[in-house]
């Protein structure tokens, strides 16, 4: 299973100056984003830049990364960002009944409605593909 990437369009939480800064910068999809924000020095760079918070450069490559699991894409990337895991290697780690309970009481916090939760077996396949891709990246190392 191979990663996903989204054009940085895509990549919830970028207003359109955002995504044309990161354009202007030739950042112009979730795997260019990453590539250049792989320290913290970098993301600080990236953040100078930008003229924005470090805070915000976080957010979007932690959205980045869990968008590249492919059954979470850019659609549940945020949701499962406010559920409080933000990395795939956390995701991969994550139990399933856990995250289901914890972005279940997001989803009535937020929307007053369980009934848009995704169920756990969608949760447990975001969590299966998590530990696909870190297994294959550790196959690389």
């Amino acid at each position: 299973m191979k990663s996903s990437y989204w054009p940085i369009e895509k990549l919830p939480g970028l207003n359109k100056a955002n995504q044309e800064q990161l354009k202007s910068l030739g950042i112009n999809n979730s795997q260019d984003l990453l590539k250049l924000t792989q320290t913290k020095a970098h993301k600080q760079h990236l953040a100078n830049q930008l003229k924005c918070q470090l805070q915000l450069i976080n957010k979007w490559v932690a959205l980045a990364d869990l968008g590249r699991v492919p059954s979470v894409g850019y659609g549940y990337c945020g949701l499962i960002l406010h559920s409080g895991i933000i990395s795939v290697n956390q995701l991969a780690q994550t139990p399933v009944g856990s995250l289901h309970r914890q972005i279940l009481k997001l989803q009535v916090a937020t929307l007053q409605q369980k009934n848009l939760c995704p169920s756990p077996n969608m949760v447990q396949t975001w969590i299966n593909e998590a530990k696909v891709i870190i297994n294959n990246e550790l196959k690389k190392i």
